[in-house]
């Protein structure tokens, strides 16, 4: 174990490190587990149909195209910095490094917290709409309660066994997702698209900033809708320690989820808006998933709708899985550290056999059982409030790492002078800079729409509070920072630094 600052030494108060499992995963694997965390069968039928009913309508499809070029830009920095630096934390590290330690600690925590409450919101969505699919199925009304104890459950079973495992299961469902979604799409373009044609237009970047085929909208909502959709592709740097080869793996896995993921939800919501054509806004606005069972009933089939119902459900259990995945591996990447006294003991354990986070696992299974006790005794709904205000809080939080991350490609590679070789203007400067402010502008759109993307949930005390726990979060992690860096300079000078011997800061 070593701290990157000074690769070759070794801190004399730093604990000792349970390792992750080695070369557990593979790039496709490490592919698989960050396009489950995005979702695309979630992010297709619960995002797009608000973007076209409220949003910028008819141009939600270039509203995805905008998104997929600012996160591609925002990745170029971001998979500069993986060549050099491999850590369980991800943006933890990254910004420690880059700004330092206390803006690492308040990165570190605000996205230990998005992560820990989107397993939780994700299980919101599943058990509604697994409620939802049996009774519309089968004929069978299973409260959502039972259907999130029984996910919460398996996700802590799968993820206490090695990450490969989680990586075929995600494997299954995130193929059978995108299968399904690109069957739609696939048919709809052979078709010419629907009433309307194919109505390319609706891909003109311009189309993004302005509501069209709607009486009222807004393009901040829509706009917003679409970047939420991709929160959780930036997971490929948390599994570097786990992967073959991290400084491959890492930059190719994230360049390839991001564009993939981008294309995919362009294409998907495109051809969305071609199958109902002009109308297609109003049938959001109205139906809300008809814009997608309807096309698929007419163009496809009945059963079709019914294996799409299905594989929302599995798709929807595979991103709660898959932010499992990511919550105990910030939880062990922080724990491990032992910054507060016991943590590398507990938390910050992996098991002996598996390789697997476990403790934190269980940790994080823990947490989100009360969560969604707390929101079931409250007399909540698990969609209209679990769900939404979870994904609200998360989202808001890991925008604002984002943000960090991309300003701390600067300082590390400018502002500290590290890795001259790889530092240049385009990639290491410009390319963040104009990620990071393309950030910061997504916060702005989050605040601006804040009441729209939360829907009946924005009348709750929780909606009202959800600026301020992030401001807590973040207070707390500067203030447990500049503790450390008054009391106990050791551990101060590894916040975010640790890493493994043969993942260590690559010179």
């Amino acid at each position: 174990m070593s701290t990157t600052d000074h690769p070759t030494t070794t801190p004399p108060a730093a604990p000792g490190v349970d390792r992750l499992r080695k070369d557990a995963v593979g790039l496709i694997g490490v592919i698989f587990m960050a396009v489950a965390t995005a979702a695309p069968i979630t992010a297709m039928t619960g995002n797009v149909p608000i973007a076209l009913g409220f949003g910028n309508g008819l141009g939600v499809p270039a509203g995805y195209l905008v998104a997929t070029i600012v996160l591609t830009v925002f990745s170029v920095g971001y998979v500069a910095m993986a060549k050099h630096i491999t850590s369980a934390g991800a943006f933890y590290g990254y910004i420690s490094h880059g700004l330092g330690q206390v803006a690492g600690m308040v990165a570190g925590l605000l996205a230990s917290m998005a992560y820990v409450v989107f397993e939780a919101s994700i299980i919101g969505f599943f058990a509604y709409s697994a409620n939802d699919t049996f009774k519309t199925l089968a004929g069978v009304d299973v409260h959502w309660l039972w259907f999130a104890f029984l996910a919460l459950g398996l996700n802590a079973v799968l993820t206490y066994f090695d990450v490969n495992l989680t990586a075929k299961v995600l494997g299954v469902f995130l193929v059978s997702e995108i299968l399904m979604l690109g069957l739609t799409a696939t048919v709809t373009l052979l078709h010419g698209g629907g009433p309307d044609g194919l109505m390319a237009g609706s891909l003109n970047p311009v189309n993004a900033f302005r509501t069209s085929g709607l009486a009222t909208g807004a393009v901040g909502l829509g706009l917003f809708m679409c970047f939420w959709s991709w929160v959780g592709f930036e997971s490929t740097a948390m599994y570097g320690e786990e992967s073959r080869d991290p400084k491959r793996i890492v930059p190719r896995a994230t360049l390839v989820s991001v564009v993939g993921i981008g294309l995919f939800y362009t294409f998907v919501s495109w051809m969305t808006v071609a199958a109902s054509g002009a109308k297609a806004p109003a049938i959001a606005a109205k139906e809300f998933a008809g814009v997608f069972f309807d096309p698929t009933r007419d163009l496809v089939g009945v059963w079709a709708v019914d294996l799409f119902k299905i594989l929302i459900l599995t798709g929807s259990f595979a991103c709660s899985m898959a932010f499992h995945n990511c919550a105990s591996r910030y939880l062990y990447a922080i724990g491990r550290e032992d910054l507060v006294p016991g943590t590398a003991r507990t938390i910050g354990r992996t098991h002996p056999r598996h390789g697997s986070p476990h403790v934190a696992g269980f940790v994080q299974t823990g947490i989100s059982v009360v969560l969604v006790l707390a929101f079931f005794f409250a007399g909540m709904d698990p969609y209209i409030h679990m769900y939404t205000l979870l994904a609200v809080l998360g989202t808001l939080a890991i925008l604002i790492v984002q943000s960090m991350c991309s300003f701390s490609v600067i300082g590390y590679f400018h502002l500290r002078g590290r890795h001259p070789e790889t530092a240049n203007f385009w990639r290491t400067l410009a390319a963040p800079l104009a990620g990071g402010l393309a950030m910061l502008y997504v916060v702005f759109l989050l605040f601006q729409n804040q009441e729209a993307a939360a829907g009946e949930a924005s009348r709750t005390l929780l909606f009202r509070l959800i600026p301020w726990i992030v401001l807590a979060v973040a207070a707390a992690g500067a203030g447990l920072a500049l503790y450390l860096r008054a009391r106990n300079p050791v551990k101060y000078d590894i916040i975010g630094r640790i890493v493994l011997e043969d993942t260590v800061e690559r010179e």
